[in-house]
């Protein structure tokens, strides 16, 4: 159990800090206190975990028709849900939640990078010529 810990407060701490960078980035995107950030930084991983997989499967149609792009609006849905659930934070509308969404992803993956030191496997080419 104990192993699973630290990914996930690692993960919890990257979206914190996310959601508080584009507090100050974008004026339609707020939180009064400490404790509406970290809660909603844990109410979007879970709804990004069980909420998320269920609207893309019923919208599966609507994004390969759109060629994944409305994902992008997947994304937003999900940060306003959480505004609607968090009593501290607020989202202005969906522009904000939408372009507020794009940013969020970009500096997980980017903190992410940076915290994990490249991340991902190492590929190394063996001797039969198959990667590994």
């Amino acid at each position: 159990m104990y192993e699973n810990l630290m990914p996930f407060l690692l993960h919890w701490g990257v979206t914190s800090l996310s959601l508080w960078v584009v507090s100050h980035v974008f004026s339609g995107i707020r939180f009064t206190d400490t404790p509406s950030l970290l809660v909603s930084a844990l109410l979007l991983g879970i709804a990004n975990t069980i909420v998320k997989p269920l609207l893309i499967l019923l919208t599966l149609p609507l994004t390969l028709l759109t060629l994944g792009f409305f994902l992008l609006v997947i994304n937003a849905l999900m940060l306003l849900l959480v505004s609607s659930l968090v009593r501290g934070f607020s989202v202005s509308g969906f522009w904000a939640a939408f372009f507020a969404s794009i940013f969020i992803a970009v500096l997980n993956f980017l903190f992410g990078v940076f915290l994990d030191g490249g991340g991902g496997p190492e590929w190394q080419l063996t001797g039969s010529g198959r990667w590994v």
